[in-house]
């Protein structure tokens, strides 16, 4: 099974979308997401459901977590951002647009 690093997005001057979202939970859904993407780093992505480049694990619990995240070469995954089942089209949007944009100024750069 592959290990992974995880990496935050950063946008605008170093903010994570994701660390904002993460810092914004009680702590038992923050348990709940580390379990999470302690799994991740340890290669576990039995559970996760992915389209369109685009990596999402739901977490059964309260609102209905979810974090999302891209690969970013063979051993990267970048967490995008996260949140709850009732805004999860719009959380999906969000994180693709990011990817989109993340790429687009790593193809750039190269």
């Amino acid at each position: 099974m592959n290990r992974f690093l995880l990496k935050e997005l950063l946008i605008n001057e170093g903010v994570s979308p994701f660390g904002d979202w993460f810092d914004g939970l009680d702590t038992t859904a923050a348990v709940k997401v580390t379990v999470a993407l302690t799994r991740l780093e340890q290669g576990n992505l039995s559970r996760v459901r992915w389209f369109r480049g685009l990596g999402e694990v739901r977490i059964d619990w309260g609102a209905g977590l979810r974090i999302y995240f891209a690969r970013d070469g063979d051993d990267i995954l970048l967490l995008l951002g996260g949140g709850t089942k009732h805004r999860q089209q719009q959380d999906i949007d969000l994180s693709l647009a990011r990817l989109a944009h993340y790429r687009k100024l790593k193809q750039s750069r190269s």
